[in-house]
């Protein structure tokens, strides 16, 4: 758990999260620190995954890469934050910086939002927008379809990009946050079923499940209490285990019964189709603009607990 300044930092980066964002300038000039996760992801990947390799072999090469890949992001993790703690003061400043670009309460919001300002122009533009943060064919889509994909995204990064890197800073501090933002940076890189990874992305795959087991559950839990709605639990314990993914269904199940809709539902991946459950069965399908806005606001609920958890741990460590 995390002790006085780093409690601090934690605090004060979520906030600074909230407020700024992602600043596009900045990563205009100098790489964001995933990109350098994923710039040594890439690299072990072509590295180490030959094709003319037997499928085991391969398996077990990305066992080893995620392994090595992890505990390289701690131990630079855990190299910046003793660094920081000398600093005093201005260590907790730039601690707290650290933590904000880690962290996506900003940068979420203003993808999701420019799904529903697109829409209101044209089917084709929230198409183009909604592209920009879900894998599925956007071409597929109606406009109740795009609003839906934006929901079912907004509830699954809000457990991968907000609460579960706010869980393992808070316990782990900047080694944990590193460590959780290189595994979930692998899953999204060769965490898939594609010919070339799905021997060597098992791994990271698997790992990323692991990790982001409680925070999916978490998030679950508090969208049903800022939505003051005890249905949405009851829901999503009983539709998450419907869903492909092992975590995926919970904050999706759980904003579908806070809004009153049905989410998940059959979708295209290029050129692959997937057979997946509704979500909430017994909500409204025809998802309209407006629900991304209540979305958002159910969203902005959920980072103001957040923030209230982070308060709460700067006075128990006090």
């Amino acid at each position: 758990m995390l002790l006085g300044g780093s409690a601090i930092a934690l605090l004060a980066g979520v906030l600074l999260d909230r407020l700024m964002g992602d600043p596009p300038w900045l990563w205009r000039h100098v790489p964001h620190p995933v990109a350098l996760f994923g710039a040594a992801i890439d690299r072990l990947d072509r590295a180490w995954n030959d094709a003319a390799r037997p499928e085991r072999r391969r398996r077990h090469a990305g066992i080893v890469a995620i392994c090595l890949l992890t505990a390289a992001a701690a131990l630079i993790g855990l190299g910046l934050q003793w660094g920081l703690s000398l600093l005093g003061p201005p260590g907790i400043a730039l601690e707290a910086c650290v933590i904000a670009i880690f962290l996506a309460q900003g940068s979420l919001r203003q993808h999701v939002a420019a799904v529903a300002t697109g829409l209101s122009r044209s089917l084709a533009d929230g198409r183009h927008a909604v592209s920009m943060i879900v894998g599925r064919d956007p071409d597929q889509l109606d406009d109740a379809g795009v609003c839906r994909a934006a929901i079912e995204s907004l509830a699954e990064n809000t457990s991968d990009g907000v609460i579960a890197p706010f869980i393992y800073a808070a316990l782990f501090g900047l080694p944990g946050l590193f460590a959780y933002k290189m595994i979930n940076t692998a899953d999204s890189m060769i965490g898939h079923m594609s010919a070339r990874h799905r021997a060597f992305g098992m791994g990271a795959a698997r790992l990323d499940d692991l990790v982001n087991w409680p925070a999916a559950r978490l998030t679950a839990l508090l969208f049903a209490l800022v939505a003051v709605d005890r249905r949405a639990w009851r829901i999503a314990r009983r539709d998450a285990p419907m869903h492909r993914s092992p975590n995926a269904g919970w904050p999706e199940a759980a904003m579908a019964a806070a809004l009153g809709l049905s989410l998940g539902g059959p979708r295209r991946y290029g050129a692959l189709s997937v057979d997946a459950p509704c979500l909430n069965g017994e909500g409204r399908r025809e998802a309209r603009i407006g629900d991304i806005g209540r979305a958002l606001a159910l969203y902005g609920r959920t980072c103001s607990a957040l923030f209230a958890i982070a308060v709460l741990l700067v006075f128990a460590s006090a």
